[in-house]
């Protein structure tokens, strides 16, 4: 596994910069924004690299890792989500329906 993958990134729309913002909590500051959702996640990911290469080469150790925190489903418990079967069911209807 990656040292990238000890990593959780975040990308969340921003209503107030109405753009997608992509982070990585606990380590880097700041982060990534743009209008793709994917563009900004490759972003982020790159930026990710970046920055453990930064850190190695500057001879510092990387940060307590933020994945494994379980955070899906911690954000389950915050609000109703729709089930995958759902999502699923409504792609097949959509795209009998598609002109």
């Amino acid at each position: 596994m990656k040292d990238s993958a000890r990593y959780a990134k975040i990308v969340e729309w921003s209503d107030e910069d109405h753009c997608y913002v992509g982070s990585s909590p606990g380590l880097i500051f700041g982060g990534c924004h743009g209008d793709d959702e994917k563009l900004v996640f490759d972003e982020l990911c790159r930026i990710v690299e970046d920055a453990i290469e930064l850190y190695r080469r500057e001879g510092r150790p990387l940060p307590p890792p933020t994945s494994g925190r379980d955070f899906a489903n911690k954000m389950q418990n915050i609000a109703s989500f729709p089930s995958l079967s759902s999502i699923q069911s409504y792609r097949r209807h959509s795209r009998m329906i598609a002109p």
